[in-house]
């Protein structure tokens, strides 16, 4: 889902240390001005006081980037998840809301911190990319929706945004004209300057402009950052956590939204290529995305995780080291404490403009129509996970994702299962058939099993085994080569088969098996091993393992002519 980065510009041999840090202390100073509208934005999102969101600019950052694998990459606010934090606690009173938001954001920092201690980075890859796409498209799409109200100065009724969308449509004559030409304004220079090269300042200049319009038109009845919520002055406060606001499901939100900072964050830390090389650890990066999280929610912040455009900005701007990401911080604080007036001052409006455009920009269409396409398993995902998002909260639509990748992949395991019967041709080639229903008697029938053997799809394989009844002494060579571990339920399977092998005066023939599959089978002590079950360990030349099973049961059916494996018969 995530837009392509610029190309890292590789560390030149002759580069100095000062060139370097020069070059990081201007990236740092773009980086802090084009994130203050998205700060304050974010934090208007999440529906607190939006300086709130400069403070996780200052802190996140800083925290996030001294300890990130990925170098480049920048920790800051990202839309999912300050749509998810204003959804958690959007429950509270309003005079409890801002202690359950930083409750919030260090939990969601404990979690992060504890999925990289458990090396949990590489789990990432098993929430599916359908899934994941179906979620950020639903989030940009109740993004857009949630904005609406802001923009037009109206405030609609309703459970969830579609039914606000609804209500809003309906009341037209509520609209506020002079909030809605504030938004407007910003929305045209935003998107208008998005293709110049003026891009990177697009959303500082649509911040700025439509601000002093309204301040010089005397547009008093634009809502403004300060009449929400006043601008503190000052270094942001060290904030303790209230304890006694916390409950069940705010551990759930905090838990769900470190899952979606977690995978989005993998997304963004391996795109980007590290300047001097150095392979890139999720897990280590969800530590430090945790430990950014726990300074953001101590220091009045909201969630922070890996950015997309952000990272983007750093890397284009020509960004050498972590240290543009802390100077980001630095430069953010000097701002917070010598224009707070300022800030004050910025439209609503305008603030969901930017939204609005961050939403409709993160919806990747070519993406959605890509997988659509794909069909089956990959739409039903991107479908009940967009509708979920659109409907649910953001934690449930998370549960509901990750629930379906689960529910997909045992379903897959089972269904994907195959076997098939190795022949050979009368000018010696190898084919592969389907096998039969039934064994032949005093025959040798060589398998090979195709998908995942765990679970559902061990149970599948009994069932697509040819079987031994009606029939006399068959000898199964089953290929295992490439396997490298097997669980209780293959053994029970491989057992159950050999035992109705043996009732028939058959042998089974485990073939190619990688030597810590051989330990696993001996030390489950279920398979009669050198009775009904003999296993032939795998060698370097592929096949050589098949072969030696093939002349065991030869010797073992006693004639050359019986022992030969079935050809194919035009």
């Amino acid at each position: 889902m995530s837009d392509p980065m610029p190309a890292t510009a590789k560390a030149a041999p002759g580069e100095s240390r000062w060139s370097k840090l020069r070059q990081d202390t201007v990236a740092g100073l773009i980086n802090a001005v084009v994130s203050v509208p998205d700060g304050l934005a974010s934090a208007a999102l999440a529906g607190v006081n939006p300086v709130y969101g400069l403070y996780t600019s200052i802190a996140a950052p800083v925290a996030g980037s001294a300890l990130v694998s990925a170098q480049l990459m920048q920790i800051s606010t990202t839309t999912a998840s300050a749509l998810a934090a204003g959804q958690a606690i959007a429950g509270y009173p309003a005079a409890q809301r801002d202690g359950a938001l930083f409750l919030l954001v260090l939990l969601v920092g404990v979690f992060l911190a504890i999925f990289g201690v458990l090396r949990l980075g590489r789990l990432v890859r098993f929430v599916s990319h359908a899934v994941m796409t179906g979620f950020l498209t639903g989030v940009a799409a109740v993004l857009v929706l949630d904005q609406l109200a802001p923009l037009v100065g109206y405030s609609p009724r309703g459970a969830n945004e579609i039914v606000q969308f609804v209500d809003l449509l309906r009341n037209p004559a509520q609209f506020n004209v002079p909030t809605i030409l504030t938004g407007v304004v910003a929305l045209a220079l935003v998107f208008g300057l998005a293709r110049t090269r003026l891009a990177t300042l697009a959303s500082l200049v649509a911040l700025v402009v439509p601000t002093l319009l309204a301040v010089l038109l005397g547009w008093g009845a634009v809502e403004q950052v300060a009449d929400v919520s006043p601008i503190p002055r000052g270094l942001p406060t060290l904030t303790l956590p209230n304890l006694s606001l916390l409950s069940v499901p705010l551990l759930l939100a905090a838990f769900s939204l470190a899952v979606v900072i977690a995978v989005q964050g993998a997304g963004v830390s391996q795109s980007v290529e590290n300047p001097d090389g150095r392979p890139v650890n999720p897990s280590r990066d969800m530590i430090a995305q945790g430990v950014a999280n726990a300074a953001s929610g101590l220091l009045s912040g909201i969630p922070a995780g890996g950015s997309v455009g952000q990272t983007a900005l750093n890397v284009s701007v020509g960004a050498r080291t972590r240290w543009a990401g802390i100077f980001g911080g630095v430069w953010m604080l000097a701002i917070v404490l010598l224009f707070p007036s300022l800030v004050g001052r910025v439209p609503m409006a305008v603030l969901a403009a930017l939204m609005i455009q961050a939403g409709i920009s993160a919806i990747n269409t070519r993406e959605v129509r890509s997988i659509w396409k794909t069909g089956g398993a990959a739409r039903w995902s991107i479908l009940v996970t967009f509708v979920a998002t659109l409907l649910l909260s953001v934690p449930v639509a998370v549960a509901v994702g990750v629930g379906l990748t689960v529910i997909l992949f045992l379903s897959s395991s089972a269904s994907d299962v195959t076997v098939r019967e190795r022949v050979t041709l009368p000018d010696g080639r190898v084919a592969e058939v389907v096998p039969p229903k039934t064994l032949p008697s005093e025959e040798i029938t060589v398998l090979d099993v195709y998908g995942s053997l765990f679970f559902a799809g061990a149970r599948t394989l009994r069932e697509v085994l040819p079987s031994p009844q009606g029939s006399a002494r068959p000898a199964v060579v089953l290929r295992l080569r490439g396997r490298t571990r097997v669980g209780a339920t293959l053994i029970e399977v491989l057992d159950d088969y050999a035992d109705d092998l043996a009732e028939v005066g058959g042998r089974l023939y485990l073939s190619g098996v990688d030597e810590d599959v051989g330990e696993q089978l001996r030390e489950a002590g279920k398979l009669d091993m050198g009775g009904s079950v003999h296993v032939v360990p795998a060698g370097e030349v592929v096949g050589d393992s098949t072969a030696q099973a093939v002349a065991s049961a030869s010797g073992w059916l006693g004639s050359t002519r019986q022992g030969t494996p079935r050809m194919k018969r035009a």
